[in-house]
């Protein structure tokens, strides 16, 4: 998770709004969109019991099935920001909205040694929508990682996949996979020139394709 700015820095930046996006329109256009639904409605997150107690002991990003299709640890997509507070266990950082209800990200506070954000939950309508994800530790729904190729990728993932041309990198791909178990969820990987994972986001439409992020 670009015109030479990275989706690193477009997350620590100062949120400016989510007017004006230009998402990839997927193959099949009635995948962008879902309806409106209560939080209650969204499908339980499929993460098991060991990744969250992991989570709310230290704040462990790695621990395997943290992120679901479904969500993260216990905040399902559609939860409120305390719920994924709840379920991260740490203190996490709030670039605010321009307005009320607007997009915005929680983003982990700083953490010495590291580079990037690692990882960035965003909300819209005060509502949990999407993971972002540039770190290389922290393991995708079904196994993806940043730095597989486009192969490995495929191999992971034998149902359909939907490869996009990247919006600004020259060669770079999206690759859009749909929930296997027939949920909302969307998992995008994005590629370099040379087919390697760079970064990934998961989350529902139509906020999952939103290439911006919250800019």
């Amino acid at each position: 998770m670009k015109l030479t700015v990275p989706m690193s820095i477009l997350l620590l930046a100062t949120v400016v709004g989510c007017a004006d996006r230009a998402p990839p329109a997927p193959a099949d256009p009635a995948a962008a969109v879902v309806p409106d639904r209560a939080a209650d409605d969204v499908p339980p997150a499929t993460a098991p019991a060991e990744a969250t107690a992991a989570l709310r002991a230290n704040g462990a990003i790695t621990a395997d099935g943290a992120i679901s299709f479904a969500g993260f640890g216990t905040a399902r997509f559609g939860a409120t920001e305390q719920a994924v507070r709840e379920a991260w266990g740490n203190d996490l950082d709030s670039l605010p909205a321009d307005e009320p209800g607007g997009c915005h990200y929680l983003l982990p506070q700083s953490r010495p040694g590291r580079s990037g954000y690692g990882v960035g939950f965003m909300f819209e309508g005060e509502r949990f929508v999407r993971v972002d994800v540039d770190s290389s530790d922290i393991v995708a729904p079904g196994g993806g990682r940043i730095g597989m190729s486009t192969t490995q990728i495929g191999s992971l993932y034998p149902g359909p996949i939907d490869r996009q041309s990247h919006k600004y990198v020259e060669g770079g791909r999206y690759l859009r996979i749909t929930d296997p178990a027939g949920g909302d969820g969307v998992l995008l990987f994005e590629t370099d020139a040379g087919g390697r994972v760079t970064e990934w986001r998961v989350g529902v439409p139509p906020q999952v394709d939103y290439v911006e992020g919250c800019s």
